[in-house]
């Protein structure tokens, strides 16, 4: 077995084909950056930036119905932090509450229930955003509010799932040649989906952990696979990810949830992408995200492009200049999981 200091050495002086590695999860975006990862590998092995930010590919339509609920009387929207700044096709939350608009910052689903029934006579709308890891818990709160009798409190949907939109890039984008694929997702849903996918779309799909010594030991794995012309899934995050994935939050999942087309922003309807609640709990949907919805892309933005790998944050003309994350132009900014909010903060602008 090779050590670390082996495995660093081989990638820093790698000098075969480019290789174009996307990471899709945020987590590991900032991973790479806090660990000096580009630094330790060879300029030929190019790591990119994915889909991995649910916040980032809402699309504006949803903020704009958050937004049109916030002004109501007598209604209250409830949401994470990293939505507030996120913008519609006019108005961010953060400028709606500006406006007057009663909005409130959670730090968990489940603490709705309990805003919900202290104030009897405001309609609450939850901002419920999410990839499969955040799932489990929307779900949750479903069963909470039906075990409540709570009537003034739905929830709005974007959720997605992360596969269609890998499936979607590999269909679509011919410069991506791996994946490091998301640990916290997988955790869910498993890894034996991405045996499926090397399978079909020929490239190597590696699930890594989130430590410095976790990515180099995946990347090291994927160059290897590429050199031998394997096209293979390969599971290094075993101590969290196992073949079939968390099967009690899947079936949550599957209690609450459909499968159904979906809107992503700056990319466009994906088939079969998102989770919508299943008709018999259409009680508790206050106009979740659909395949009708639009988008609002502001000028010169090109999100859509770092989304889909075709270029870095860098490379954006708004980058650094007119967007920043005190003042967002583009969803990629804004979220802690964004790969342009990431790359702004670990880079010299």
């Amino acid at each position: 077995m090779k050590t670390l200091e082996t495995i660093k050495k081989e990638l820093k002086e790698y000098d075969g084909k480019n290789i174009r590695i996307m990471e899709v999860c945020g987590t590991h975006t900032s991973s790479i950056f806090k660990n000096g990862i580009r630094s330790l590998i060879s300029p030929r092995i190019k790591l990119i930036s994915g889909p991995g930010c649910p916040v980032c590919v809402t699309a504006s339509s949803y903020i704009d119905r958050l937004v049109e609920y916030s002004l109501k009387d007598n209604h209250c929207v409830l949401t994470f932090g990293d939505m507030m700044k996120v913008k519609g096709s006019e108005l961010t939350l953060t400028e709606s509450k500006a406006m007057g608009g009663n909005v409130k910052i959670l730090y968990s689903p489940l603490g709705a229930v309990k805003v919900s029934m202290k104030n009897p006579d405001t309609q609450f709308v939850f901002a419920a955003v999410g990839f499969e890891t955040t799932i489990p818990i929307y779900a949750l709160l479903i069963e909470e509010i039906i075990k409540n009798n709570i009537k003034n409190l739905r929830i709005m949907t974007s959720l997605k799932t992360i596969i269609p939109a890998i499936s979607y890039i590999c269909t679509n984008e011919k410069n991506i040649d791996a994946f490091l694929c998301p640990g916290h997702v997988s955790v869910i849903i498993g890894s034996s989906v991405y045996s499926e996918m090397a399978l079909k779309y020929r490239k190597p799909f590696v699930i890594g952990g989130f430590e410095g010594g976790h990515i180099i030991a995946a990347i090291y794995e994927i160059v290897r696979q590429i050199s031998n012309n394997e096209c293979n899934m390969k599971n290094m995050y075993q101590s969290a990810v196992t073949a079939e994935g968390n099967e009690k939050a899947k079936a949550l999942i599957d209690k609450y949830f459909e499968a159904a087309d979906d809107y992503w922003r700056g990319i466009g309807i994906i088939e079969g992408s998102g989770l919508k609640l299943r008709t018999e709990y259409k009680d508790f949907d206050a106009g979740s995200t659909s395949s009708e919805d639009v988008d609002v892309t502001p000028a010169g933005c090109k999100c859509a492009d770092v989304i889909l790998g075709r270029i870095t944050p860098q490379e954006c003309p708004l980058f650094g200049k007119a967007c920043s994350p005190l003042n967002a132009v583009g969803a990629c900014m804004v979220s802690s999981e964004g790969a342009c909010g990431i790359w702004y903060r670990n880079c010299e602008v």
